[in-house]
């Protein structure tokens, strides 16, 4: 697995955190590879999908340069390895259309996906993490969506 960021600016407290959260994932099985599969068997199952395909087809234009990326956004959301680079919420802010609909419908797969791979505690502990982060971008978009209308 790939090794938690840290640096020698680091804190002994951020330092103990981040060995928490790898130790915790590793307690339920959540390592690199759990993480490699999740991610391509997630997006290829978004790719199927009726609602989301077509949304996740107009902004992808090469699947495995993106299915690279979100693992390391999943690397780093779930232990902190820092290699994760950019900005997701401007990334969902930019595409029009989306709902609280496709984000209950994308979080629904996730989980189907996580329950396919791993057992309900690590399912709990990975879908805890994207409920948070879909509802940041949520929040962010209907925030956007009302400052528009005025």
């Amino acid at each position: 697995m790939t090794k938690p960021y840290v640096s020698e600016m680091t804190s002994p407290h951020a330092r103990r955190a981040r060995e928490s959260k790898v130790a915790d994932g590793l307690d339920h099985g959540i390592d690199s590879a759990f993480v490699d599969v999740m991610v391509d068997r997630f997006y290829d199952r978004i790719q199927q999908d009726e609602l989301l395909g077509p949304v996740f087809a107009r902004h992808i234009d090469a699947w495995p340069p993106h299915l690279a990326h979100m693992k390391r956004f999943w690397r780093s959301v779930l232990f902190s390895t820092g290699e994760f680079r950019g900005n997701p919420m401007m990334k969902h802010l930019m595409i029009q259309g989306l709902t609280a609909e496709m984000f209950a419908h994308w979080l629904s797969l996730f989980r189907e996906t996580l329950l396919e791979i791993g057992d309900e505690n690590a399912a709990e502990l990975v879908h805890s993490r994207a409920r948070m982060i879909a509802g940041s971008f949520m929040a962010a978009i209907q925030a956007q969506n009302l400052s528009q209308r005025d």
